[in-house]
């Protein structure tokens, strides 16, 4: 049993906006009694079913208030790095034709059976990015790039190709027959944006000494 003054002290207390836990530090009044004491009336629901409405209310503000943290931390890192990026060399061929070897040496199909060059994603920006530096570091005949797709159920063809073709620069003739993967309709899976790209281009010289300037770097770094 607490005296009506003791109860009169923890009321103002939690009025002023004191945590139960500094509560607790001023009065020794535990936190279990404190919850029982103010009740809904402080924001603070004690009984199973008052939680259960507090938890639901709360938790969709919690999601989006982590949301928003995150995004701002994300728009701070991009900010930082934008301002150091452009103490780099980007224009130069030597260091395009680095970030094309590393690039490639990831994405792009590096065994000695495949005939030319072939760099598969589905991200439209590393594509791009890609094919970009690929016509600035080498002479480069446009005939012999190909484009295959492989798309799923809801892409729609016709918009696919001129999307893929737009962003490569590659007309659609060069284009193979678009291939649609078989995925149920009613089974979850995620979905991409504009389906797979496989960009080719025609020549194996190319491919060997792309990855050749890559292995080169990893042998100068890693010694």
């Amino acid at each position: 049993m607490y005296s009506k003054d003791i109860k009169d002290k923890a009321w103002k207390l939690r009025k002023e906006g004191k945590s139960y836990n500094e509560i607790l530090k001023l009065t020794s009044i535990p936190k279990s009694t404190l919850s029982a004491w103010f009740g809904k009336d402080m924001g603070m629901p004690f009984d199973k079913k008052g939680l259960a409405e507090h938890l639901a209310n709360i938790r969709p503000l919690a999601a989006k208030m982590k949301t928003k943290i995150k995004l701002e931390n994300l728009e701070r890192v991009q900010i930082a790095m934008n301002t150091e990026v452009q103490n780099y060399p980007l224009k130069t061929l030597n260091f395009q034709k680095s970030l094309l070897s590393m690039l490639y040496w990831a994405e792009g199909s590096k065994h000695e059976k495949v005939s030319g060059l072939k760099f598969t994603n589905t991200d439209p920006k590393l594509s791009m990015l890609f094919i970009v530096m690929l016509r600035n570091c080498y002479q480069i005949d446009e005939n012999k790039f190909r484009v295959a797709l492989q798309i799923h159920y809801y892409h729609s063809i016709k918009k696919t190709r001129k999307f893929w073709s737009d962003l490569l620069k590659i007309p659609e003739n060069q284009f193979n027959t678009v291939f649609v993967k078989k995925r149920s309709r009613k089974k979850k899976f995620r979905k991409n944006f504009m389906g797979i790209c496989a960009l080719k281009y025609l020549d194996s010289s190319v491919r060997k000494e792309i990855l050749a300037v890559g292995y080169a770097i990893a042998g100068g770094i890693c010694v």
